[in-house]
């Protein structure tokens, strides 16, 4: 199964397989809602720092915290499975639209440079991937981001997260399954621990760990703006019994005032009776919706939002 997994080599997009590459992301975004890049333009040298730092970092100040956390949470010996709560060390960097990084306790200051400097990659490339989304979906270069924008630019911020090898992987998970509320997400993974998997076709399928690339998936917003077209994709995460697993996650959303609704284009092209299948909503009401329902489906959020959209009156639409 593992060999299907969507792999898009994004230095061909400069040369004359660019049409390759282009449909190779469309199928991706309509039948994956997962894929992964390599030749995407972040050096090397800058991935393998990144990864020392954070590895560095969790065995400094993390890990023992963790196995305190474990210890006075009886987790070792558990029965049954646990579901509330993630066999995971995890913590927050935010970048847009004010950023953090100089505030997080425990970080030497190189590596709060270097997870800069990776945000600010990770911020271009995130940019780059939603034009080349609106080429495929027949919309105006721009129109994603302007989309995101509100009145403030973006929400961008990155979750760090380590999964230690797990004595009960069968009952107690990573991360349980959920679809991502925000817009796109890149993922700098382990190179050699795997865990990450998504639900495709009603089976579970693992995200190959490849040395060096970048893993993309969609979240809500883009399903919502997309009309369905393209769909965020449940995924989980599988704690290991051996090797300790780095996941670092930076999710480019929408400002939190930004309003989402379906781009009339696309609207226009839904071939369904039922044309417009999305709500119109402020992405922050969309967030606290979703704050207390992560671990469920994501078809009540969407019910829920179309609910209070007949009782917000979101004015007109800024644009630009």
């Amino acid at each position: 199964m593992e060999s299907n997994f969507p792999v898009v080599d994004m230095g061909l997009l400069q040369t004359e397989k660019r049409p390759e590459a282009m449909d190779k992301i469309k199928d991706a975004c309509e039948n994956w809602g997962f894929f992964e890049l390599v030749n995407h333009g972040i050096s090397h040298e800058l991935l393998d720092t990144v990864e020392n730092f954070v590895k560095g970092h969790y065995k400094k100040c993390m890990e023992q915290r963790f196995k305190e956390m474990v210890a006075s949470k009886g987790l070792e010996a558990v029965q049954t499975e646990i579901d509330d709560l993630d066999w995971e060390s995890t913590f927050f960097l935010k970048h847009l639209p004010v950023s953090n990084v100089y505030e997080v306790p425990d970080l030497d200051d190189e590596y709060r440079k270097v997870m800069k400097d990776f945000a600010l990659k990770l911020e271009k490339l995130a940019e780059n991937l939603l034009d080349l989304l609106c080429e495929n979906l027949g919309l105006e270069k721009g129109y994603l981001k302007k989309a995101f924008y509100g009145s403030k630019g973006p929400t961008f911020g990155t979750k760090v997260s380590n999964y230690p090898p797990c004595p009960k992987p069968d009952l107690i998970k990573g991360l349980r399954a959920h679809t991502d509320a925000g817009g796109i997400i890149l993922l700098f993974q382990d190179g050699k621990v795997s865990g990450l998997q998504l639900l495709k076709d009603g089976s579970w399928i693992d995200v190959p760990p490849m040395k060096h690339s970048i893993v993309i998936n969609l979240g809500d917003q883009l399903e919502v703006i997309t009309n369905g077209r393209y769909k965020s994709i449940e995924h989980r995460v599988i704690a290991q019994q051996d090797g300790t697993r780095m996941s670092i996650a930076s999710f480019y959303n929408p400002g939190s005032d930004a309003v989402i609704f379906p781009a009339p284009e696309l609207i226009e092209k839904t071939e369904d009776e039922n044309k417009l299948k999305y709500p119109k909503f402020v992405f922050e009401d969309y967030m606290k919706l979703y704050a207390g329902l992560k671990f469920q489906a994501k078809e009540p959020r969407f019910e829920a939002m179309k609910a209070v959209e007949t009782t917000v009156n979101l004015g007109p639409i800024e644009t630009v």
